[in-house]
């Protein structure tokens, strides 16, 4: 995943330590988030700076689903091999598939990645699943991130329930059964289901013609955490996290700024590794849902205007774009699921933002309160600064 780990830190560390910049829009970009359509990029030349105004907020872990990640390493490099093993008590488990065919030596060959679950109880295992998103193996990362985490927030539970006999292995995707990986292809999907046995889950790499239950009983080579490449592997605890702001944000104090996931305000998930026994830290908590809710008012009779925008394209070359997708409240465009941008790839670097939605404010001014389901984009660089600019609506 395109996490820019030690330069984005020293960044995020310096808005701390830095002035905030009075941000104003003119009236010809005050106008232009009026016109603009939802998810569309709207340009704020001089506007958009990493010194916006923090909101301060305050956030705790809710209930939620153990929660496994696969994306270290990132590129698997060698033809054969495990890339991930964790066991799961009975319960609801949330996993994240995000691995590259890595292959080149001695040559660039077609490999299959597929994720196992084995029923390790007594009893046959019942698997239904909550959440479901699969995807073709493609080298448009972008892509895969902001379409796999917009399915995902739109998902709905199956009726169908698989039986897995104990020491038995199945794929927990069977389409990954059927999907060639070329060389630098990702496999991205995202899996919410409910077991009742205790399982063991796989992730491997193997040729075209070998099943993947062919391949989990004669790979030994298991491949070690750790890696160059990837943000963490391994089970964690926390799955879903719930924000609110501490103090009421007033359209006439300015704009302000929601920075999450940014491993500084909002640290790493913290978990273990199960082939080695360490502690897994996920670099980027991708993966990782929040509920946001923030209280809001309006003084001077001014909306609101949710964008975003990519922050870190300063930083390094290879977070040269951004792509996103949330769930967001109603304003001036109905509650729903936007990916972000939407008529575009990805949004590039300033003074390109994406506009979310427009909140209009109450007839007296009363507290609002704008909800939110966001989650670290995959493929993006963090953190995705969720901003929020008072509009005159009737300029």
């Amino acid at each position: 995943m395109k996490l820019n780990r030690t330069t984005f830190l020293l960044a995020a560390l310096s808005i701390f330590g830095a002035k905030t910049h009075a941000q104003q829009l003119n009236k010809e970009q005050n106008q232009a988030l009026l016109n603009a359509s939802q998810g569309a990029i709207v340009r704020l030349d001089g506007f958009l700076t990493e010194k916006t105004a923090q909101i301060p907020f305050q956030k705790f872990p809710t209930p939620g689903p153990q929660y496994i990640i696969s994306d270290d390493p990132e590129y698997i490099r060698v033809p054969e091999a495990i890339a991930l093993k964790e066991s799961v008590v009975p319960g609801s488990v949330r996993f994240y598939l995000y691995n590259v065919n890595g292959v080149v030596e001695p040559q660039k060959i077609d490999r299959k990645i597929i994720a196992m679950i084995k029923n390790i109880g007594k009893t046959p295992m019942r698997i239904k699943m909550l959440k479901y998103v699969t995807q073709k193996p493609s080298t448009n990362y972008f892509k895969l991130g902001k379409e796999g985490l917009a399915s995902f927030f739109a998902a709905q539970p199956s009726e169908d329930v698989r039986i897995v006999k104990p020491g038995d292995a199945v794929p927990i995707d069977e389409k990954l059964e059927q999907y060639v990986v070329k060389y630098d292809e990702l496999v991205h999907g995202f899996y919410e289901f409910v077991i009742d046995q205790p399982a063991e889950i796989t992730v491997l790499q193997t040729d075209l013609k070998t099943s993947g239950k062919e391949a989990l009983k004669r790979i030994t080579n298991i491949l070690p955490p750790k890696t160059k490449s990837g943000a963490g592997r391994g089970l964690y605890g926390v799955s879903n996290y719930h924000v609110n702001n501490t103090a009421v944000i007033d359209t006439k104090n300015g704009t302000s700024a929601l920075v999450v996931a940014d491993g500084v305000n909002d640290p790493w998930i913290i978990g273990r590794e199960g082939t080695t026994g360490q502690q897994a830290k996920l670099a980027g908590n991708y993966g990782v849902m929040y509920d946001i809710e923030l209280k809001w008012k309006s003084s001077d009779g001014k909306g609101l205007a949710l964008i975003t925008w990519n922050s870190r394209s300063a930083d390094n070359k290879w977070c040269s774009g951004m792509a996103a997708a949330m769930k967001v409240s109603e304003g001036k465009f109905k509650e729903g699921i936007i990916q972000l941008p939407k008529d575009e790839l990805v949004t590039k670097a300033a003074p390109e933002a994406v506009l979310i939605q427009v909140f209009k404010p109450s007839g007296k001014g009363e507290e609002q309160t704008i909800k939110l389901t966001y989650s670290p984009p995959g493929a993006s660089c963090l953190p995705t600064p969720l901003i929020l600019v008072p509009v005159d609506l009737n300029p």
